[in-house]
Formats: C-alpha cells, sequence, structure tokens
C-alpha cells in the first residue's frame, strides 16, 4: 500500500466518523413541539362547553305528540357533528331557519322561501340531545283570511326523524333563578308550558330542596300536554305542588283526576291556594292571559324583581304605575301619536307612520318589506336592523341584547322620523 494509498484510507474512516456523528446528534435531538392543527369542522360545533355562533346541523331523532289531541308535538334533536351540548339555562329558547315550499298561491316563485322561528326547549339541559314542543297554529276562527301558522304547521306535516335542521344556540333570559331559597311559582297558559317543563325539570334536578309551585291553564283534557309527565313529577317531589285549571272541561273530564281547578289562573286562585310569603313568579302564556294576571301580580304586590314573565303572541303588557323602555327618549309617546315618516334605505320606500301598527315589523310587513323575524316578542334578535337616523322606542325592554346603533323591530315603535337600513 503506498502512502498516498494510506491517507486516502485515513481521509475516508475521519469522514465516516464525522457523518456518524451528526446523526446521532440529530437522533438524539429533542423533537420540536408539533404545531398545533389548525380547528376544523362545522362552524358552531361546541368545544368545551361553550356554545356556538351561526348555525349548527340537527337531525331529529323521534317525534312525540304530548297531548290527546295530538296539537303538540315534541322533536328530539341530536348535533350531526357529535359534539357534546353546551348547557343552557331552563326557560331558554331554540332559534330554527327552515326552508319552508312556497304556497301555490305565491305567484310564478317556486322552490322554498326561508323562515326564522324561535321556539322554547322543553326539557332540563342534556348534552346529548335538545327537545322543543311545538303546537301547531291553526287560522283564526274568527278571521278566516288569515293563514294558520306556516312554521308550525311545517314543523307537524314534513318535519320527520331523520331530517336535518339548523339551529342556533340556546337563547333569551326568561330563565328560572339560581336562588333555591325562594319558592317559585311557575305559571303556564296553553302551550307556555313548554319553557316550564324545561324549568321544571331543571330545578328538580338541580335544586331538588327548593319548593315549587306549578299552575297550568288551558281549556280542557284534549290539551292536556304532558300529563302523564307532571302526575309523576308531582307523585316522586314532595317540593312540587301541580295546580292544574281547566277553564271549559269536557264531559269526559273528571276534577280530582284531571284537573285541580275550574275557572282561569288568576290572582284570586293564587291567594286562596299559595301559602303566604315570597314567592318568586315565573309566567308564559297567550296573549290574553298575559296583558290580565301580569299586571294584576304587580298589583297585588309582588316585586318587580320578582315577576319574570314572557308571552307567546304579540302580547302587550304594561304593568301598573311603568313607563316605556328606559330606552325611549324624552317625549317619545307624543311624537309617536303623530304621522312621523319612516324610509328603509336598502328597500327604497318611504312609508307614513300612522300608529296602527303594534309594531315597526307589523308596519313593514303591512307594506310588502321583507324583514326577518323569528320570536316577534324581543327575544331572539332575528329582526335586529340598523338604526341610520332617528330613535325607536319599546314598551317595555327586549329581552335579546340590542348591538349599539341597531333596533328590533318586533318590538320597536318609531319615536319621531326614522331611516333603517332594511
Amino acid at each position: 500500500m503506498t502512502a498516498l494509498q494510506l491517507l486516502g484510507w485515513i481521509a475516508a474512516a475521519l469522514l465516516l466518523q464525522l457523518v456518524a456523528g451528526i446523526a446521532w446528534a440529530v437522533v438524539r435531538r429533542p423533537a420540536a413541539p408539533a404545531r398545533p392543527e389548525p380547528a376544523r369542522g362545522r362552524e358552531g360545533a361546541a368545544r368545551g362547553g361553550a356554545a356556538w355562533s351561526g348555525w349548527r346541523e340537527f337531525r331529529v331523532t323521534r317525534r312525540e305528540y304530548e297531548d290527546a289531541a295530538c296539537t303538540q308535538c315534541s322533536f328530539h334533536l341530536e348535533p350531526v357533528d357529535g359534539q357534546p351540548l353546551p348547557p343552557f339555562r331552563p326557560g331558554q329558547f331554540l332559534t330554527f331557519s327552515l326552508d319552508v315550499p312556497r304556497a301555490a298561491d305565491e305567484g310564478d316563485r317556486v322552490g322554498v322561501r326561508a323562515v326564522t322561528r324561535c321556539y322554547s326547549l322543553s326539557d332540563r339541559p342534556d348534552p346529548a340531545h335538545y327537545r322543543v314542543t311545538i303546537k301547531r297554529v291553526p287560522a283564526p276562527a274568527d278571521r278566516p283570511g288569515v293563514a294558520p301558522g306556516l312554521a308550525s304547521g311545517h314543523f307537524h306535516d314534513r318535519v320527520q326523524a331523520g331530517d336535518v335542521l339548523r339551529v342556533k344556540a340556546p337563547a333569551g333570559h326568561f330563565v328560572i333563578d339560581d336562588d333555591a331559597s325562594v319558592p317559585a311559582v311557575l305559571i303556564a297558559g296553553g302551550i307556555g308550558i313548554t319553557p316550564m317543563m324545561s324549568m321544571l325539570r331543571g330545578s328538580l334536578a338541580e335544586q331538588p330542596a327548593r319548593r315549587l309551585h306549578l299552575y297550568y291553564g288551558l281549556r280542557s283534557g284534549r290539551e292536556h300536554a304532558f300529563k302523564a309527565q307532571l302526575e309523576a313529577l308531582a307523585a316522586a317531589h314532595a317540593g312540587l305542588e301541580l295546580h292544574v285549571v281547566y277553564s271549559r272541561p269536557a264531559p269526559d273530564d273528571r276534577p280530582g283526576r284531571d284537573y285541580r281547578h275550574a275557572g282561569h289562573v288568576d290572582v284570586e286562585l293564587l291567594r286562596r291556594t299559595l301559602p303566604h310569603g315570597r314567592h318568586r313568579f315565573h309566567v308564559c302564556g297567550p296573549p290574553a292571559m298575559m296583558g290580565t294576571l301580569v299586571p294584576a301580580l304587580a298589583a297585588w304586590g309582588v316585586p318587580a324583581d320578582d315577576l319574570h314573565f314572557e308571552a307567546f303572541g304579540p302580547a302587550s303588557v304594561r304593568l301598573p304605575g311603568a313607563s316605556a323602555s328606559s330606552a325611549e327618549p324624552p317625549g317619545a309617546a307624543a311624537e309617536a301619536a303623530a304621522e312621523v315618516e319612516v324610509r328603509f334605505q336598502r328597500s327604497g320606500r318611504t312609508l307614513a307612520w300612522d300608529g296602527r301598527d303594534a309594531s315597526l315589523l307589523d308596519f313593514a310587513e303591512r307594506h310588502g318589506i321583507a324583514v326577518e323575524s323569528g320570536c316577534r316578542s324581543g327575544g331572539c334578535g332575528s329582526c335586529e336592523t340598523r338604526l341610520l337616523e332617528g330613535a325607536v322606542h319599546y314598551e317595555h325592554a327586549p329581552d335579546h341584547d340590542v348591538a349599539p346603533g341597531h333596533c328590533l323591530l318586533c318590538v320597536g315603535r318609531p319615536a319621531g322620523a326614522l331611516v333603517l337600513e332594511a
């Protein structure tokens, strides 16, 4: 072997040793932390117990009627994405976006129309599913030109197990409080029983020692929803007092078996049956009930902090001595009484408000201006509209938290000339 060959072998050995050392160092180096992967999946999936934003898809797993007349149907919903549902406060509602087929009398337009509606949750919180109970709304007997409920009819006639619906997260401030030391009085009229079922079952699960009084007013046994469930709950919980009131009992309705009182839920009944002391009242029902009972409770002496209510339908509830919402500017009532100009900027319409409509939403719809709406009672925010000029006042502060510079058309009335973005 020549000196040159020996030198080559030595250089190769050194190079091999250097490569081996580098490889060993690489192997021994701690692995760099993995970069977090961006969150995927549909918008609004619940993670870590937080509510979602926007729309989320739910599958109807089953439906069942809750009354003998088959006018009140429960729909059980599970999230399509399989993620656990966030907790909600008993008494809250869900907002649905529905694709409702157009009627034959809607001219040449075909296909579906988007409809937004809100329905109260009717069960206690459960991470696996939600339940809403929806009453079919018939055409008014005294107003033959008025169509039956569009969304409720869609649910009853078309929504079946397996269908997928778009739903917003639970919302609303009409909820049962957490103070178990004060007995709660839950008063429901008709389909107003739905949020009360959520409050009742939620309270029994989370506040088992709390005294509860449920007053449920309806016409007859055919409309008596959740009858077996309510009777079972009352039998299992000594702290629950159940008062079912029929205003028009049928011949086969039996007092003591089907109902406890005949007539209506009114202050006189509450005086006779409630124990003395402080109670916190939660009231939900149709306009006729809300317009009489809630003011009567206030006149009876129930403090405003202990009186909570939500109306189904366009009920107007005025408490004794109460004025309009604090959002109402000085002189709003006087200004609204006169004819004022309301401009809908996007629609390019300028109209005269003369006070005949209950709300700006009714006013817009009467003049053919399309505005998205849901609850029609200031709870869901579907009709929230940017207020470009002027001011809007409310008979009562809306349940929905209105964004600055916006207003709710469903419960708002003009306090003077207005310019709306709609």
